[in-house]
């Protein structure tokens, strides 16, 4: 009996939808956190009748035919790139990235890797690192006598130094893109990679044409929009629950047949 295994894709599709909605529920107040989607599209259809297919001597074709669909499945998690909330923090090496754009930080094992979470500190070498103690490209150092630190809108780092009354311009921050912010691959430390579904980096100063500005003292919050998920969690429990049931009903039916004589 073909329910018992259309209904058991079912149950398997919904156990994925729930575990993403469980990540996303998980990461409500992860700084910057994109929330994600589960995608499912229908399997291969045996055809007992094709649509089309002559039906008289005459000419006449079938309308529709008899197709039997033989499940579904998951096709994608889809990563929803909308911008969170700005939170103030009082901390000065903080920012928000308004806008699109992503912070480009060297890892370990000089590898890029990009991200939206902006809460930075200083390393014991007075570079602008991110929490794990990943330098933030292009590692700009402030100096250990520098009174107070400023980043403006468009990325650029200035210090006022004690004995000085004019700020030094310490660097200038950059941000990147790519043509499918979808497709990046999530490496945990709310850190992406670039991957071929992606598309190739592409760099340019805070404020220009397709980039989103820098704010001072702010981070990102999560884009999970609490109402939704739980609605969606909702649904998903009661389609889990409804294919559950396909399968018992199809079982009954199944010792109803094997009871005939």
């Amino acid at each position: 009996m073909r329910a018992m295994s259309i209904a058991a894709t079912g149950m398997l599709a919904q156990q994925t939808n729930v575990e993403v909605i469980a990540n996303n529920l998980a990461n409500m107040n992860t700084t910057a956190y994109k929330s994600q989607r589960a995608e499912f599209q229908d399997l291969l259809y045996q055809n007992i009748e094709r649509p089309g297919a002559a039906s008289a001597d005459t000419g006449a074709v079938l309308p529709s035919g008899i197709q039997i669909g033989v499940g579904v499945r998951t096709a994608a998690t889809y990563r929803l790139t909308a911008q969170g909330n700005l939170a103030s923090t009082g901390n000065p090496y903080d920012l928000a990235i308004n806008g699109k754009g992503y912070f480009h930080v060297m890892m370990p094992d000089s590898t890029d890797a990009y991200t939206r979470a902006g809460t930075f500190s200083l390393s014991p070498d007075g570079q602008i690192v991110t929490e794990k103690g990943y330098v933030v490209v292009p590692g700009i150092a402030i100096p250990q006598d520098a009174i107070s630190v400023t980043i403006n809108a468009v990325g650029q780092v200035q210090a006022l130094v004690a004995g000085s009354n004019t700020p030094q311009t310490l660097g200038q921050l950059e941000l990147a893109r790519f043509p499918n912010d979808a497709g990046l691959q999530a490496i945990g430390d709310n850190l992406f990679t670039e991957s071929p579904a992606s598309g190739a980096v592409l760099t340019g100063l805070p404020g220009s044409p397709g980039y989103g500005t820098l704010q001072q003292g702010f981070v990102e919050t999560s884009n999970v929009n609490a109402v939704q998920e739980i609605t969606d969690l909702i649904t998903a429990q009661r389609a889990y629950e409804m294919n559950s049931k396909i399968i018992s009903a199809a079982d009954e039916m199944l010792q109803i047949t094997s009871k005939m004589s």
